[in-house]
């Protein structure tokens, strides 16, 4: 039997939901190490809907559960359902979706809250040493519920390859250790077993952040 991996989406869309290339990304490669994806959401309104054309929020209304169903071909389960016991590992795609939906790092930083079942299903895995792979701004997450653990987000000098650097800072602020990779690169903190990668944190071509996830991917399954 392949492994059970659990994939929490945030919606659909980079700026309101989960990265979609990502999201596929992640199925790929779970598909070709022969692991059976789970694909969970919370069953929550959006923080806002974003027109992807004008890049600004609009008036809709939308839910992160129905959205991502878009993305999971409509095989999903809301993530109040998930038994970690059943579950060999977990990965959480990025996308601003997990700045806004699945905690509030979007308007707050460092200073932000994550969800309370995102929060206990981060920490249910971590308790049962099962391994995470998060990849572009979900690592987080793992930086504001597990303090003095190791990631990358890629760099932690912005300029135009990396137009997102400082979250690197505000990663360290809160006590973690971040280690620059390339975005074909990962990062293993080996003693909490978070695997991270920078995917679309890096201005590159999609084919190198395609590569980053695959190797992110691979180590979660080899680590389950």
């Amino acid at each position: 039997m392949g492994k059970r991996v659990a994939v929490v989406l945030a919606g659909c869309g980079v700026y309101d939901g989960s990265e979609i290339h990502e999201s596929s990304a992640v199925l790929v490669h779970l598909s070709r190490e022969g692991a059976q994806a789970e694909v969970y959401a919370p069953d929550v309104d959006q923080m806002h809907v974003v027109d992807h054309v004008k890049g600004q929020p609009t008036q809709e209304k939308r839910n992160v559960l129905v959205e991502s169903a878009r993305i999971a071909r409509g095989n999903i389960k809301d993530l109040a359902k998930l038994d970690v016991k059943g579950l060999d590992a977990l990965i959480i795609p990025g996308g601003f979706g997990v700045a806004k939906n699945l905690s509030t790092w979007a308007t707050q930083g460092k200073n932000c809250i994550v969800s309370k079942e995102v929060e206990d299903v981060l920490k249910a895995f971590h308790a049962a040493k099962k391994p995470i792979g998060l990849c572009c701004i979900s690592p987080v997450l793992a930086a504001k519920i597990f303090p003095g653990c190791e990631l990358t987000v890629g760099h932690d000098t912005e300029c135009e390859k990396w137009p997102y650097a400082k979250t690197a800072e505000t990663m360290k602020e809160l006590g973690c250790k971040h280690v620059n990779k390339h975005v074909t690169e990962i990062h293993v903190d080996v003693k909490n077993k978070l695997v991270t990668t920078s995917a679309f944190m890096c201005n590159a071509p999609i084919h190198e952040i395609y590569d980053g996830i695959g190797k992110m991917v691979r180590e979660v399954v080899r680590l389950a």
